[in-house]
């Protein structure tokens, strides 16, 4: 991991998002401090980096505590955004996915979202968002919010366009972060659907680009943050290699009519003794 991370910087990759849950928040705090002592970057300001508060610690009192443990875990003073990884809580403890459904809690977004607020307030982060949050769970934030969310981190790609909600944040000035740009193909969630797609197989030919780089143009058009992930060095010049041209205006239209599909409908936060039970009041109906 260490090693992938100073490759991504070495590319030319800035953006680094890690999160509690991911237990890749030592490797990556390690990567920086050799980046800089190797003079791949002059300062840990040429960097951007993002963790997430796991749903063990969306509770008030958990927030500042957890943030502070990321921070020591990155060797960091400061993050750049810190994002509630999901609009879920479950009892304080453990970090795991999938959660256990019989420590499902209700969330209180309202207090949590104060403890975020706090946390940008004392220079601990310079941005505080949210991620897997719907339209409407975002109105219950700004319901109350003094600092509104910067970002939404959600799944989007050609297959999972997001129009509703990227035209919501578009409205609101929350910018969408997209993850899974290629369908999160080989995780626990992700499909083939999108690198098996037809047309994007076609439009890649006949631009004579990867089927990757047409996916990840397609969502830097959109005008959202796009996270790509990947182990291997040429992928990763591959995939930084979308900014000298462009897709056709026929080509976009022709993407938009793509039938829509969730990859990743996070049952395991379903439960019929749970705060959540179904995935239409997981999502509000955006699924």
């Amino acid at each position: 991991m260490k090693q992938t991370i100073l490759e991504a910087i070495e590319v030319g990759y800035r953006h680094f998002d890690t999160a509690a849950l991911y237990q890749t928040e030592q490797p990556l705090g390690e990567a920086i401090s050799d980046a800089l002592r190797l003079g791949l970057i002059k300062s840990r300001d040429e960097l951007f980096i993002t963790s997430k508060l796991w749903c063990s610690d969306a509770h008030h009192d958990c927030v500042l505590p957890a943030l502070k443990k990321t921070l020591k875990n990155l060797k960091l003073e400061y993050l750049d955004l810190y994002l509630i990884h999901w609009p879920v809580s479950v009892k304080p403890g453990e970090y795991d996915l999938p959660v256990k459904k019989k420590d499902l809690v209700p969330i209180d977004l309202k207090s949590v979202w104060e403890a975020m607020e706090e946390c940008q307030a004392l220079g601990l982060t310079k941005s505080i968002g949210v991620s897997n949050f719907s339209c409407k769970k975002l109105e219950t934030i700004l319901s109350t919010a003094k600092i509104p969310p910067a970002v939404n981190q959600v799944e989007m790609n050609p297959m999972w366009q997001q129009k509703k909600l990227r035209k919501f944040c578009d409205e609101k000035g929350i910018l969408i972060e997209s993850y899974s740009p290629l369908g999160a193909k080989g995780t626990l969630w992700g499909t083939n659907r999108v690198l098996e797609c037809e047309l994007l197989k076609e439009i890649a030919q006949a631009k004579g680009k990867s089927l990757a780089q047409v996916c990840l143009r397609w969502a830097y058009e959109q005008g959202v943050c796009v996270l790509v992930k990947s182990f291997n060095k040429e992928r990763m010049k591959q995939n930084l290699d979308i900014f000298d041209w462009n897709l056709s205006a026929e080509e976009s239209r022709k993407i938009r009519q793509l039938p829509q599909c969730k990859g990743f409908p996070a049952g395991e936060f379903v439960s019929d003794d749970g705060p959540y039970k179904s995935l239409e009041e997981l999502w509000d109906g955006e699924i």
